[in-house]
């Protein structure tokens, strides 16, 4: 079965794109592997490797760049014609929403996670008219399941989702993408775990032991944390 990752990124642009993405992550320190030291997320499950997307609003250069990538990725992938609004998921999905829908001119607003005050636009900040057709944006997803409530809120408010965007897809949960499927929705992300695996390979970022350690998490992650 294909790695999640090989299916988001299917042409040579697209995994040039990925591998540049995955370097300046790395160079802002926004991923890291610790496999000799596991992160315990607040879910109680184990990882060797941790990423911070929230870091890059901190780092001029890597976020304008970051989102040149991105523009190119719609452009291509989705094409402008495709989005009417772009929206921000509350609230790391709300700077990146910004500035693409900056570089896109395009409106913008953002969701709430959960209602607030009454309305149709009870969960949305913005104006968003009937029938637009809405790109979702966040920072980053892991099954896919957070990006449900926000593609539910925004159809009921009356927008059309068929795309969301991601700057870092963890590419190692099929779910993140049949859950898309689902509800006919196509993810599109610039960089995955396998791509900031092969850039820290080719860069001897960290030894080849620590790098086989995160491998075979990625291979397995839900075996790896219940024995480590």
């Amino acid at each position: 079965m294909p790695r999640p990752s090989e299916l988001i990124h299917g042409d040579l642009s697209s995994r040039k794109a990925a591998h540049r993405a995955a370097q300046i992550l790395l160079d802002i320190k926004a991923v890291n592997f610790r496999p000799d030291d596991p992160y315990t997320f607040t879910s109680g499950r184990k990882s060797p490797s941790y990423i911070d997307c929230r870091r890059i609003i901190s780092f001029p250069s890597a976020r304008t760049e970051l989102n040149q990538l991105a523009i190119e990725l719609i452009e291509r992938d989705i094409t402008k014609s495709e989005v009417d609004v772009v929206a921000g998921g509350e609230t790391a999905g709300i700077p990146f929403s910004a500035w693409i829908a900056d570089s896109l001119e395009r409106p913008m607003v953002y969701v709430r996670k959960k209602p607030k005050g009454f309305g149709r636009m009870a969960q949305i900040e913005g104006e968003m008219p009937e029938g637009s057709k809405v790109l979702l944006v966040e920072d980053l997803t892991t099954d896919g399941g957070s990006k449900l409530n926000f593609i539910d809120a925004l159809r009921k408010a009356g927008g059309k989702v068929n795309h969301t965007y991601v700057v870092f897809h963890y590419g190692i949960f099929q779910e993140s993408l049949s859950n898309m499927a689902k509800l006919g929705v196509k993810l599109h992300a610039l960089a995955t775990w396998w791509d900031v695996l092969e850039v820290a390979r080719e860069n001897n970022l960290y030894t080849k032991s620590q790098l086989d350690i995160v491998e075979n998490y990625l291979d397995d992650p839900e075996n790896w944390s219940h024995t480590n």
